[in-house]
């Protein structure tokens, strides 16, 4: 199973390198179901291992020109923020046993696998969606502060929570609604997930009982996957990968809802 999480780890570098996003949504079933970290200790790892893996991916997006540093600051400086405060005061808030209804037990930990497993179902939607939108650039259209704020606010409530979900909001986001180019959204995506990421991991930078061995094992193979997916970018084209990544992410996250659910009664 060890052997399966570290191939694992390289496709978290290899999908953030080649589309932007999609390390969180593998990281966290990898560190759940192959390495056995409970869910919500495995939402601080995603952080940590997506993180450090963004950062390098960013690092060399930046030297090709494909990051918007001024759209990557704002989104990072208002998201960034409330993952720290997620981390650092919401999460541990949330008690272990939070309801019984109907001789129905939720727990944390499961509430933490079926909200990300829904998160899952809605990403991989977003990955298969065909849209194209003409890059315009950020100067031709204005964007309302009030409008940058709360997206910014959602991203970091739901990164958080459940250590995932930046890549597959953010790049629909900087395309959509900011008309940046598909390569520089992937790049400034890069960059604002590094952000939150990291961050978000210091609300938790001194809890008891984090396995670094591992930790650092993982990050160290999703580095070395980002940069070969950073490569394979200029090589493949990225919509059918896309695609193809977002039905493999959408049968992950029915796996995890039958398996949960399944598991609860």
């Amino acid at each position: 199973m060890h052997l399966l999480g570290y191939i694992a780890s390289l496709l978290i570098g290899v999908s953030l390198g080649l589309i932007g996003g999609g390390g969180s949504i593998l990281t966290m079933p990898l560190m759940v179901y192959l390495f056995g970290v409970s869910p919500v200790t495995a939402t601080s790892y995603s952080l940590f291992v997506v993180g450090s893996a963004s950062l390098v991916g960013a690092a060399k997006q930046y030297k090709q020109g494909f990051v918007n540093i001024r759209i990557a600051l704002l989104l990072a400086a208002i998201s960034a923020a409330i993952v720290f405060l997620t981390r650092k005061w919401l999460v541990p808030a949330i008690p272990e046993h939070i309801a019984t209804i109907h001789g129905f037990v939720i727990t944390e930990n499961w509430l933490t696998m079926i909200l990300f497993a829904c998160l899952m179902v809605f990403s991989s939607v977003s990955m298969m969606r065909n849209k194209s939108v003409p890059s315009t650039g950020i100067a031709d259209r204005k964007i309302s502060t009030g409008k940058m704020i709360l997206f910014g606010a959602g991203i970091g409530l739901v990164t958080g929570l459940l250590g995932a979900g930046g890549g597959f909001l953010l790049i629909p986001a900087l395309v959509l609604l900011l008309h940046l180019p598909m390569k520089e959204a992937i790049g400034t995506s890069l960059l604002v997930i590094a952000l939150n990421s990291l961050i978000g991991f210091t609300g938790n930078l001194y809890d008891k009982g984090i396995d670094w061995q591992l930790l650092l094992t993982v990050t160290s193979l999703a580095i070395a996957g980002i940069l070969a997916g950073s490569y394979l970018n200029r090589k493949i084209p990225a919509g059918g990968l896309k695609k193809g990544f977002g039905w493999f992410v959408l049968a992950m996250g029915i796996y995890i809802l039958v398996k949960e659910f399944a598991g609860a009664l």
